[in-house]
């Protein structure tokens, strides 16, 4: 196994399930898609980074960022909800990606290249990833509570809007992690499909969580290890495996 695909390997890992740990929490407060479309709403950040030759992932956070900020402050000034103003991101920033993005780095930017990882991104990558995942499950039942009913949460002293914008804020990380495996176009796919299988099986929400959690680490592993013995991108094949393994999840659904 060569250094190159242990890099892979590693941000694939961490990536992945930190993607799918998030996922089952916006899968549960029905915000599935909106990773998807922030995914897209970092493209500009990235045709950016890319003219001024700086790292395409940190080009997509700040852009990320940006965009939350904007979607958090919209929403409170603005009576739509979460879904609407991320969807208004999603198409603006998509047609300013596709001016500002070179031809020749598009195609990466929209499917991701996990197999070209250097030893400061991964371990960058990796402890974000740890980190992230930390802050998901010490959060992870307030945002539960709130998801629930906000007023209960409030009677609990649980800060909703400040969870909100954290909760936002974590997909932006996770999302800009995310779109060096899978790409703009596919990075949806690391936080929907292995919570949308572990939800079939589980019979709790712990099990929910971890149950995607363990799928989007397996998917990551499988499909570097395909792209190992193939050649086909290591993105759609991580994809695609996730797919295979809700495939099977409906065998179980009850």
């Amino acid at each position: 196994m060569t250094n190159q695909l242990i890099l892979s390997l590693i941000v694939a890992i961490f990536a992945g399930g930190a993607a799918a740990y998030l996922g089952s929490l916006m899968v549960a407060k029905k915000m599935a898609l909106v990773g998807d479309a922030l995914g897209h709403v970092a493209l500009p950040g990235m045709g950016i980074a890319i003219l001024l030759g700086l790292n395409v992932s940190l080009g997509a956070f700040v852009f990320l960022a940006l965009g939350i900020l904007l979607v958090w402050y919209f929403s409170l000034k603005t009576n739509l909800s979460t879904e609407t103003l991320v969807g208004v991101m999603f198409v603006t920033s998509l047609a300013i990606g596709f001016l500002i993005v070179p031809e020749p780095e598009l195609l990466e930017a929209l499917f991701g290249d996990i197999s070209n990882v250097s030893v400061n991104a991964c371990v960058i990558s990796s402890v974000l990833a740890l980190v992230s995942f930390v802050i998901i499950n010490q959060i992870y039942s307030k945002l539960i509570m709130i998801n629930i009913s906000e007023d209960l949460a409030k009677s609990e002293r649980i800060n909703v809007k400040g969870y909100n914008l954290l909760y936002l804020f974590l997909i932006a990380v996770i999302v800009a992690l995310g779109i060096k495996v899978t790409g703009t176009l596919l990075v949806g796919a690391l936080v929907i499909v292995p919570a949308a299988a572990a939800k079939n099986f589980s019979k709790s929400l712990k099990q929910y969580a971890y149950g995607s959690l363990v799928i989007g680490v397996l998917s990551g592993i499988i499909g570097i290890f395909l792209y190992n013995l193939t050649g086909f991108p290591a993105g759609p094949l991580i994809v695609l495996t996730s797919c295979v393994f809700f495939l099977i999840s409906l065998i179980f659904k009850k």
